[in-house]
């Protein structure tokens, strides 16, 4: 069958194992110093570990793969490892709207006789789409969270292109400025975005799960940190465990450059208050 799965580029793995916690089920394992999937039946094909890796190595890929087995999973890889490793289990399927996987895996635990109480969360319709937390479908009630006083709605936008892919390193209005790296979704799920966060600033925007061209943005940034005298670094992000990615680029593109520079990183939740 053709389903989602990881996918390590061995070339950018560094063998550093930061990804190896987020995969409790086993799909992920340390292999001479490599970071490599085991196995096709172990990999949900969700992606959470992607925000995990500050290299941008893991990337997911849709090929013929065996069927994901949640009742060998939790026989051979979550059960052993003890009530912690179940319950963050069960709480990644509950969040990933998985069902159906979740029933499997309570069955299994009734069949060994083990009881897991979860708190009370809000659980996904049958059918729902599924994957991290960024893809979840969620209702959100606009205008409730983080309400500001400011009026004024005018853009305030200082450069065109914004997008990373677009963007010119060599470009004057880098001279002196003030840099905000944005998620692709921040200015949508934040309603004063431009108030408070672009306003004074030179703006670029990526996804660093969507996107492509990771090396290609790191050049770039680094190009923009050794072309100009950049005053400060500011970088927004959503919360979901991918946009984690950002940050690594970041700090990949300011070693390239041999720079150092205090990055001020604000964190929107999906609801549109800030972290």
């Amino acid at each position: 069958m053709k389903r989602d799965v990881i996918k390590i580029d061995e070339a950018k793995c560094t063998g550093c194992g930061v990804c190896i916690p987020g995969c409790p089920e086993g799909a992920l394992q340390m292999i001479d110093n490599k970071a490599r999937l085991v196995s096709d039946l172990f990999c949900d094909g969700l992606g959470a570990c992607i925000g995990d890796c500050p290299e941008g190595a893991i990337t997911i890929e849709s090929r013929e793969a065996e069927a994901y087995d949640e009742r060998r999973v939790m026989l051979e890889n979550i059960v052993p490892k003890g009530m912690n490793t179940i319950i963050a289990h069960l709480n990644r399927l509950k969040d990933h709207g998985q069902d159906e996987f979740y029933k499997q895996a309570m069955e299994v635990l009734e069949e060994k006789g083990m009881s897991v109480e979860l708190p009370k969360e809000k659980h996904h319709a049958e059918g729902e789409a599924c994957g991290c937390k960024g893809t979840q479908i969620q209702q959100l009630a606009p205008g409730k969270a983080d309400v500001e006083t400011e009026t004024d709605m005018s853009s305030q936008l200082a450069q065109w292109p914004v997008q990373m892919a677009l963007i010119n390193p060599a470009a004057p209005y880098f001279d002196n400025a003030d840099l905000l790296i944005a998620a692709d979704c921040a200015p949508f799920a934040y309603g004063n975005f431009h108030q408070r966060f672009i306003k004074g600033k030179i703006v670029l925007m990526f996804c660093p799960k969507l996107d492509q061209t990771l090396d290609m943005y790191i050049e770039k940034l680094a190009q923009i940190f050794i072309q100009h005298e950049i005053k400060s670094v500011s970088l927004v992000r959503m919360e979901v465990p991918c946009c984690g990615g950002m940050e690594a680029i970041l700090v990949k593109a300011l070693e390239k450059a041999n720079k150092v520079k205090m990055v001020k990183v604000d964190v929107i939740n999906i609801d549109g208050s800030i972290r």
